[in-house]
């Protein structure tokens, strides 16, 4: 017997289709999170490095890797990238015609 499975298009926010409140908010922590966390695994340093680094104790980092982000705001993680030697630039610019909505987004370069 097989079932079928109802499969829907993502809105590109994992978050909002969850129906999560604040889901932009928690889809740009969620990839500032991540890019710290990539930053320190390229780095190949440990956790305590980067907590030493970051000013954190351990289990925050083991937090910020596992995606345990209820602890940290957007500026907290904002000034941990800078503490990885990287700069954090944040653009206000007019939506695209082509789009209903307005979106908030990380961009690594």
């Amino acid at each position: 017997m097989t079932q079928e499975i109802e499969v829907q298009t993502s809105s590109g926010n994992v978050f909002a289709d969850l129906g999560l409140e604040n889901a932009d908010e928690l889809l740009v922590k969620a990839e500032l999170a991540r890019k710290i966390s990539s930053i320190i695994a390229h780095q190949q340093m440990t956790q305590i490095e980067a907590a030493e680094l970051l000013g954190i104790d351990q289990p925050k980092v083991s937090a910020l890797i596992n995606g345990k982000l209820s602890g940290f705001s957007t500026v907290r993680l904002f000034r941990f990238l800078n503490a990885l030697g990287r700069d954090v630039e944040i653009v206000v610019k007019n939506k695209p015609m082509s789009r209903s909505q307005a979106q908030t987004r990380v961009v690594a370069s």
